[in-house]
């Protein structure tokens, strides 16, 4: 599907910080349900978590649990990235240890706040995100509606 697709969207910027001990995948989930967002995705994010539980590629539909994995960090938040649709999302994060060693992958949850999360949640005003199961795939993937009202 190309961006054609879809008409061009008006952007809503919504910054919030996050504070030690708060998860962030559970706090970004209940953030855009309360808020009723409709099509949220991830601008950006700096911040440091306690550790992380990540899906790494090598995951299939058909095998969900061979390689999801328990890191202990502190870890600093490089990247984050993602939508927040539907009832499970779709976040991919970046991170770094002590030693400037990375690691990343889908984002499971487990993400305890360190210091701090500084995080801009983009909303496309005229459009929707859900998730819907792709056969293709075997996972819920991305579906763009608009919600533009026809004049």
């Amino acid at each position: 599907m190309s961006s054609a697709d879809h008409p061009s969207s008006h952007l809503q910027v919504i910054p919030l910080r996050l504070t030690p001990g708060q998860e962030l995948y559970t706090t970004l989930m209940k953030f855009a349900k309360d808020r009723n967002l409709h099509a949220p995705f991830i601008m950006t994010c700096c911040g440091s978590v306690k550790r992380a539980r990540l899906r790494l590629a090598a995951h299939t539909a058909d095998n969900p649990n061979n390689c999801i994995k328990d890191y202990e960090g502190p870890f600093e938040i490089v990247s984050l990235v993602g939508t927040l649709s539907g009832e499970d999302g779709h976040l991919h994060i970046a991170l770094s240890d002590s030693e400037g060693h990375m690691i990343g992958g889908h984002v499971i949850g487990n993400l305890e706040i360190f210091t701090t999360a500084e995080v801009v949640i983009g909303e496309c005003v005229d459009l929707g995100f859900s998730r819907e199961m792709d056969s293709n795939t075997g996972f819920p993937e991305l579906v763009v509606t608009s919600r533009t009202k026809s004049a």
